[in-house]
């Protein structure tokens, strides 16, 4: 008998059952499971699911089931956030088409020689799998029709926005026939996802694939401190201890803030501060850096902080206590997101012990880590900023970017993180032990045909 997760109990093509057996696929993921009917019967749908759920193989089915084989023009579009990811793709379709005679899967990168890109079009193509700047490139340069296209796929959409695609996935949308079905799969669902399904899919249907984590949970802790040397001591020892990827650390004060950041700096971690007394500049700057984690502590006021949206935060700390009690509420709601563990610690005085007896919580003084602990080497970031004098103005896009980065001498486009392109620069993050490379990468070769400062921020 076969069980509700079998391949065979899908209204697919005898050919593709066949080729799945042989693959040793027989048994859905969840992810599969949930979105595979849907996106057979045409439903638009939005897949929450993260790397190795086996997404590619279930809009892969989708596509391959609904390609007419016979018209010999691009049907379908797989967009990437990287190089990497699309060949991965572009293999598995391959992989799951190979029962069905004919079908030409073509990857339309960065990073790759632009020519034998317009040869292989000109040769024809039923699905095309690439990179939003790569082609962007083409369509702009007519090189590209997506007239009859009736299948689209935002492969890791949360990735492709945190690099700074989405004028890019814009303007290919709108060459797009909007009589199609659209796929949209990410790890991750933040606002902007919502905005972009919102805009560019008809009554999407969302499945998300069964988290390995339990629900969030915000696990708090509260140290009793007796002078301002020991708040310092204690923030030092738990960053020490717990080696987080991204720390808030909450100051009632600009001047604390900004103390607090540089006795940090001081001691060797890698932080910043933002609040009222900096330009914009200097806070977009810290803000971009934090995000990216090529910074690692990020010290705040309240203010300042407000429309901070990350979602993976280690670790928050007051470092004094909320004035309000819904004040800390928020503060330590900012950890422990997207069914992550959370945790929230909170250094308090005799004189803040009133503020901790409003919170309504059982509080009871925990005990700080070792002082050993302070010897040890602080932990590195793991991206470093980029920084090119160029952007919007200079008709710079992320696609330059990430082509500009790899190819020849270049570096793996997986090891890109967050783009953001503003009006007259732009900052890259990318993998900090590849950063000597990025820079001379951008510093010999040009960004469009031109040449572009570049310098690493430190």
């Amino acid at each position: 008998m076969a069980s509700v997760l079998d391949f065979s109990l899908l209204e697919l093509q005898s050919g593709l059952l066949k080729n799945l057996d042989s693959l040793g696929y027989q048994a859905m993921t969840p992810i599969q499971a949930l979105s595979l009917p849907l996106i057979l019967a045409g439903k638009d749908v939005i897949g929450q699911g993260k790397t190795g759920s086996g997404k590619t193989a279930a809009f892969g089915l989708g596509l391959l089931q609904k390609l007419d084989v016979k018209a010999f023009r691009v049907q379908s579009i797989v967009l990437c956030p990287t190089r990497e990811l699309a060949d991965q793709v572009a293999n598995e379709i391959r992989k799951l088409a190979r029962a069905v005679h004919n079908i030409k899967v073509l990857t339309l990168c960065g990073g790759a020689p632009f020519g034998p890109q317009i040869g292989s079009l000109e040769h024809g193509a039923h699905i095309v799998v690439g990179t939003p700047g790569r082609i962007e490139e083409h369509l702009r340069k007519r090189t590209l029709k997506l007239d009859y296209v009736d299948s689209l796929v935002l492969d890791e959409a949360d990735r492709m926005l945190d690099m700074g695609f989405q004028d890019a996935i814009d303007a290919i949308i709108e060459k797009i026939p909007s009589n199609r079905q659209t796929l949209l799969f990410s790890a991750t669902y933040p606002s902007e996802i919502a905005e972009i399904a919102q805009r560019v899919m008809k009554n999407p249907v969302v499945v998300s694939a069964p988290s390995t984590h339990e629900e969030s949970t915000i696990k708090q802790y509260f140290y009793q401190v007796h002078s301002d040397d020991e708040r310092m001591n204690a923030l030092r020892l738990l960053l020490a201890k717990h080696k987080p990827d991204s720390t808030l650390v909450f100051c009632n004060t600009k001047r604390d803030a900004q103390e607090v950041a540089d006795e940090l700096i001081y001691y060797g971690f890698y932080a910043l501060a933002i609040h009222g007394d900096l330009d914009q500049r200097e806070r977009d700057q810290a803000l971009i850096r934090f995000a990216n984690k090529s910074i690692s502590v990020l010290v705040a006021t309240d203010v300042a902080a407000r429309g901070l949206d990350i979602n993976a935060l280690d670790l928050v700390i007051n470092f004094n206590v909320a004035h309000d009690p819904e004040v800390h509420v928020h503060r330590i709601g900012r950890t422990g997101r997207a069914g992550r563990s959370g945790m929230a610690a909170t250094f308090y005085s005799d004189k803040e012990t009133r503020k901790l007896e409003q919170l309504t919580i059982d509080i009871s003084a925990d005990e700080l880590p070792d002082e050993a602990l302070l010897d040890r080497p602080i932990k590195k970031p793991s991206m470093t900023t980029l920084k090119i004098d160029g952007g919007k103005k200079q008709k710079l896009r992320p696609g330059d970017i990430v082509g500009g980065l790899t190819g020849k001498d270049g570096i793996p486009g997986d090891k890109i993180g967050k783009i953001v392109v503003a009006s007259h620069w732009s900052y890259v993050a990318v993998e900090s032990s590849l950063v000597k490379v990025a820079l001379k990468k951008i510093q010999n070769d040009q960004l469009k045909g031109k040449t572009f400062r570049v310098r690493i921020l430190s």
